[in-house]
């Protein structure tokens, strides 16, 4: 049926308004549901994140804040989610700080013939990442430079060369260390081969002024753990102040703690020295190597859901439906699925806590970081049967690059727990075995401080953390609260060394 421009216009104007009445009924009631409920619920807390998810940030700081300036009843556990989802707004709005001719703007410094249309075009097509925020769309801080991760048509129209962050990570390309540890475990028949010895100085620079003078300032800087085979020979070296402590390798987000007192106008400054060994980790999988899993109570919860980030949605069984059809053979689930998710392009992220489901976003936002598809397939390994956990820390190579970095660890019989590296993805080989490294092997340049998310510190932060999930940087806070990444700078030096003869 042929339908005029005008009706056309008309209809979407009439769901727009629709919608909007909904919406705003929706904050009316939580308005409402803070004056005349007797005790806070946790519907009423789902009912106010659908809120900030879509965008009412006004009406929900209010309604967050009657809340908490009440006399009502609500739990502590309430409280606190009330607490940071005021500064998950926060954080929110400091990633998504662009208005749209600031968008046009930065994109024009890389596209310097760019017109308004194109940029709509753009725009249109969800490249630009984008957030409508009380009435007023508003876009990524990377926005305009992760245009050119995610779009060939936009690369090839840049006005000049642009560096790319992972030009210079040599291992993200075939290189001699992959076929090295291949050919060295083969020949050793061993699993963990090709020792590297890394010298560590790790430095958090506290802004002047951002605690008051007099006052204490708590640092915990990410510490490596001992790991069998994999990581071993840790050694403190050295640090500012000198009086530490090393949480225990039980640990899964392990950290070396410092107190210091703040100076008036004075940087507070923390670092640490360390060295440890890294070893390489290979084992061949494929179709005939990898068996059926076998029934144990132990992986359970490596199979599970895991709320918030790892959700088994119906998109999600769709897709892996898709992928998977009725294959059974556990190598080949892995493997689809791990191509899969390695075609999805690496670009810059929004910081972790401001995400409500990352392998959710991960699955729609058109581009993820290590970390976000490393919880997608995560998510989907899980979803097949194949168990999971999680690994981050540091990665380097042979020559000067190094970057934070996220993987996991999955588990398939007869090998046990092996490495994923889905970032790295396949390399472009025509040796299997080089093609599929990181389904199953790990190269010798990593630096392992976490084999969890989301888990305590000891001692414990009294605070809520800058980044809620990975811990790669460090935390830094005081009796007045946390200090978020704005005021704080961190440093990453690092050597390779000789291993000790005995290794």
């Amino acid at each position: 049926m042929y339908i005029r421009k005008a009706q056309f216009i008309d209809f979407i104007s009439c769901m727009f308004i629709s919608r909007l009445f909904l919406i705003t009924i929706s904050v009316m009631l939580l308005l409402s549901l803070s004056s005349c409920t007797p005790d806070f619920t946790q519907s009423e807390l789902e009912l106010v994140q659908s809120q900030i998810d879509e965008g009412y940030f006004i009406e929900s700081r209010e309604f967050i804040h009657d809340w908490l300036n009440s006399e009502k009843s609500i739990s502590s556990v309430h409280k606190k989610a009330l607490e940071f989802e005021l500064e998950r707004m926060l954080r929110i709005e400091r990633e998504f700080s662009l208005e749209r001719d600031e968008a046009f703007k930065k994109l024009t410094f890389y596209i310097k013939d760019l017109t308004e249309d194109e940029f709509d075009e753009y725009d249109a097509e969800n490249l630009l990442e984008k957030m409508w925020i009380d009435g007023k769309t508003f876009y990524f801080k990377s926005a305009a430079s992760n245009l050119f991760y995610i779009n060939d048509e936009a690369k090839k129209r840049l006005s000049e060369p642009k560096k790319y962050f992972l030009d210079n990570a040599v291992l993200y390309q075939t290189h001699p260390h992959h076929l090295e540890v291949i050919e060295k475990a083969k020949q050793t028949s061993k699993r963990f081969v090709l020792p590297k010895r890394f010298k560590i100085r790790y430095s958090i620079s506290v802004n002047e002024n951002a605690v008051p003078d007099g006052e204490t300032v708590k640092t915990w800087i990410p510490f490596p753990r001992e790991i069998d085979d994999r990581q071993t020979d840790i050694k403190y070296v050295n640090s500012e102040p000198q009086k530490h402590k090393i949480a225990s390798n039980k640990s899964l987000q392990r950290t070396i703690y410092f107190e210091k007192t703040a100076k008036k106008d004075e940087k507070t400054e923390f670092w640490v020295e360390y060295e440890f060994t890294s070893k390489s980790e290979y084992v061949v999988l494929n179709e005939k190597s990898v068996k059926p899993l076998k029934t144990q109570k132990s992986l359970q919860p490596y199979l599970e859901e895991r709320f918030p980030h790892i959700r088994f949605t119906e998109e999600l069984y769709e897709k892996s439906a898709e992928i998977v059809g009725d294959e059974t053979n556990p190598f080949i689930i892995a493997d689809k699925l791990f191509t899969y998710v390695d075609s999805i392009p690496w670009a810059s992220a929004l910081e972790y806590s401001t995400i409500r489901n990352i392998s959710n976003y991960a699955f729609n936002a058109g581009h993820a970081d290590c970390g976000q598809v490393s919880l997608l397939l995560m998510t989907l390994y899980r979803m097949n049967g194949i168990p999971t956990k999680w690994q981050s820390g540091w990665e380097f190579s042979d020559t000067s690059f190094d970057t934070m970095h996220d993987w996991f660890l999955a588990y398939f019989e007869p090998f046990g727990w092996v490495p994923v590296d889905v970032t790295h993805g396949k390399l472009s080989s025509e040796n299997r075995d080089v093609q599929n490294f990181y389904l199953g092997g790990i190269d010798s340049y990593r630096l392992v401080f976490n084999d969890d998310y989301s888990q305590e510190f000891s001692p414990e932060k009294k605070h809520y953390r800058s980044e809620t999930v990975d811990s790669q940087r460090g935390e830094v806070e005081w009796k007045g609260g946390n200090l978020y990444f704005d005021k704080w700078g961190y440093s990453m030096k690092w050597e390779v060394t000789d291993v000790p003869q005995a290794q």
